[in-house]
């Protein structure tokens, strides 16, 4: 028999901000996703878990967080995507790093164009801060949920931290 067991099954609750709808899947008590379009085939739910990321990224959204507090997983990704991902939290907030630092940052100065498309495979944007990251001529570069919303993500995290000086 095939059948998941359910505290392994995946399941997604939403919020509404002011970038749209924002989708954030959970496998468990981890949260495994952050998109953008409605994830296919998965039931909502909404759990303290969720409920508790809802009001994290409702306070980023307001400008008073800065941190997340839950519990991630990635479910696919290569050790490289993985490195990648998680040396996104060594950019602070508000600030911007290049595609070419975050390649020396893990050790490998001349992959940054593999460090952009491990960027461009995030399973967990906002929570792993990809948006951080600009080319070294200071364009945005790419996104993959769109630059739009990239851009509106730096705004949001300039204009708060600007507010505080």
């Amino acid at each position: 028999m095939n059948e998941k067991r359910p505290e392994f099954s995946l399941f997604y609750d939403l919020l509404e901000t002011p970038l749209g709808t924002v989708y954030i899947v959970f496998r468990s008590s981890f949260l495994t996703g952050v998109e953008f379009q409605r994830p296919r085939g998965l039931v909502r739910k909404r759990t303290p878990v969720s409920s508790q990321l809802r009001n994290e990224l409702s306070e980023y959204f307001e400008g008073a967080r800065r941190e997340f507090e839950c519990r991630t997983a990635f479910l696919e990704g290569t050790d490289f995507e993985k490195r990648v991902w998680e040396t996104l939290k060594d950019v602070p907030y508000g600030e911007t790093k290049t595609y070419k630092w975050l390649a020396g940052r893990i050790g490998k100065p001349g992959a940054f164009r593999a460090v952009g498309n491990a960027l461009g495979k995030n399973p967990i944007p906002i929570i792993y801060p990809c948006h951080r990251i600009i080319e070294s001529d200071g364009s945005l570069g790419g996104y993959s949920p769109g630059p739009d919303i990239k851009r509106r993500l730096l705004e949001i995290e300039y204009y708060t931290k600007l507010s505080e000086t």
